[in-house]
């Protein structure tokens, strides 16, 4: 069976909010089977907002997932017990939305913060691991009870310090003991990070939930010097079945080139055109990978 491809919306959006809807018709045209949005976008909705989001994906056979990093007033992490548990209610009301929604995967930061501002000591950065397995405990009854993955994401020493490498994600979602607590693994992330991309993708076995794919300067898969087909033995030797969706930024501005850190246009000045054309022959390129 071939892993369904998808796309973060913010490839096309310099803001982290937007009307979804619209993506939902250009992914499917462009070949995609998932269409990945802003977790924290669904809180702010209303039920009827929602209701018609999903009614949408289900009417032209795309899937959502959800995909946040917790900005620092929700960090569940934290070492200051009011803002945990203000992050903890609101990753509740997400994962409420969620269900509503009929959603079946979260993944990003939800364990923590991102991007992380102030850098911690190894000390801290303990401390700040022993905080989020207390909130992420109260986190996962709740997905536990609508079945929903929650995906932990792996990220480079510059934007998180809990979870850098796989075998911490292993450690962590073993130390939760839910079967809800999943890993999701970013070959970005990995290539700065691990030593063997698929080492580190078979090492993880039973635990990913969720695939992130981006070249190294996060441009579209099948443009740069990442190793796809190493990648691709590799997803393959632990049985993945979940989605891969791909994550590129490549254009500055807004607040999502702000957060990225997108200081120079990797797109080659292209028009909205040549970004759909550029994401097609990506989504194109993945699938035939897996053949």
């Amino acid at each position: 069976m071939l892993n369904p491809v998808g796309i973060y919306y913010a490839y096309w959006e310099k803001e982290w909010s937007a009307d979804f809807i619209p993506y939902i018709k250009k992914v499917k045209n462009l070949g995609f089977d998932v269409l990945e949005i802003n977790a924290g976008a669904i809180v702010d909705m209303t039920a009827k907002e929602r209701a018609e989001l999903a009614s949408a994906a289900k009417e032209n056979g795309v899937t959502l997932t959800y995909c946040i990093g917790l900005p620092g007033k929700y960090d569940v992490s934290s070492l200051d017990e009011t803002t945990r548990k203000e992050g903890v209610r609101f990753v509740g009301k997400i994962l409420d939305a969620m269900n509503e929604m009929g959603g079946k995967t979260l993944g990003g930061i939800i364990y923590a913060t991102w991007p992380m501002v102030n850098v911690p000591d190894i000390d801290t950065k303990m401390r700040l691991r022993e905080q989020s397995i207390v909130s992420l405990r109260e986190l996962l009854k709740k997905a536990e009870q609508y079945d929903i993955n929650y995906c932990l994401e792996v990220v480079n020493r510059f934007e998180q310090c809990i979870l850098n490498c796989a075998e911490e994600g292993v450690a962590y979602a073993k130390e939760l003991g839910s079967p809800k607590a999943k890993l999701l693994l970013d070959t970005f992330h990995m290539n700065i990070e691990e030593d063997s991309i698929g080492d580190a993708i078979r090492s993880a076995k039973g635990y990913v939930g969720h695939f992130h794919i981006g070249e190294c300067n996060r441009k579209t898969p099948g443009t740069g010097r990442m190793p796809w087909n190493e990648i691709a033995r590799a997803l393959n030797d632990i049985d993945y079945k979940g989605a891969v969706v791909m994550e590129p930024f490549i254009r500055t501005g807004g607040q999502v080139g702000k957060d990225i850190k997108v200081f120079r246009d990797l797109s080659g000045n292209a028009s909205p055109q040549h970004m759909d054309e550029m994401a097609k022959a990506s989504a194109k390129f993945i699938k035939e990978l897996q053949e």
